[in-house]
C-alpha cells in the first residue's frame, strides 16, 4: 500500500522545530511493510492543510496520514482543512484513534476519503501519532482498496 505523510505545523515549515512526528509515522509506515510514497510539510491553517492534501491526493491512491493540527490551539485547523476537500467522512476510523489514550477525547481530527486517497488525522504527538496509526492499521487496506475495487472481500467476515 501506498502511503504519503502530511505534517501540519507553522514551526517545521520556519525551521525552529524538528519534525518528529513526521519522522515517526514515515518509520511506522516502513515497519508496516507499506510503501512510503511521500512526506511534506505544510503551514496550519484551513487553506494550508487543503491545498496540501488536494495536492498529495491529487492522481494518488493510497493512504494520506497527516500529523499535528488536531488540538485546541488557535491554529489548529487540520480537521477544517481536511473537511473543506474531503468528499466523504470516515468516522470510525476517527472514532478508534481517540479510544487508544485518554488524551485522544481532545483530539478534533478526522477521517475521509477524496477520490481513492484516504486521509486519516492524527496529532502532532510522536507518541500519538503512532498509536492513532495503530489503532486502525488493520482496516487501513482494506478502505483503499474499497476506494476503486468494491469486490474486495471483507477481511474479518467469518
Amino acid at each position: 500500500m501506498q502511503v504519503k505523510v502530511l505534517t501540519v505545523s507553522d514551526g517545521v515549515v520556519h525551521g525552529i522545530r524538528e519534525d518528529r512526528s513526521g519522522a515517526a509515522l514515515a518509520g511506522r509506515v516502513r515497519d508496516e511493510g507499506w510503501v512510503l510514497a511521500g512526506q511534506a510539510v505544510c503551514a496550519d491553517g484551513v487553506d494550508e492543510v487543503a491545498g496540501a492534501l488536494r495536492a498529495l491526493a491529487d492522481g494518488f491512491h493510497g493512504l494520506v496520514v497527516t500529523t499535528g493540527g488536531t488540538g485546541f490551539g488557535p491554529r489548529d485547523l487540520t480537521p477544517e482543512g481536511t473537511r473543506a476537500v474531503i468528499d466523504r467522512e470516515a468516522p470510525g476510523l476517527a472514532e478508534a484513534m481517540r479510544l487508544v489514550n485518554p488524551l485522544g477525547r481532545l483530539s478534533r481530527g478526522i477521517a475521509g476519503t477524496i477520490g481513492t486517497t484516504l486521509i486519516v488525522n492524527t496529532p502532532g504527538s510522536s507518541v500519538g501519532c503512532i498509536e492513532c496509526l495503530e489503532a486502525v492499521v488493520d482496516v487501513v487496506p482494506h478502505a483503499v482498496r474499497l476506494l476503486v475495487d468494491n469486490a474486495d472481500p471483507h477481511p474479518f467476515a467469518g
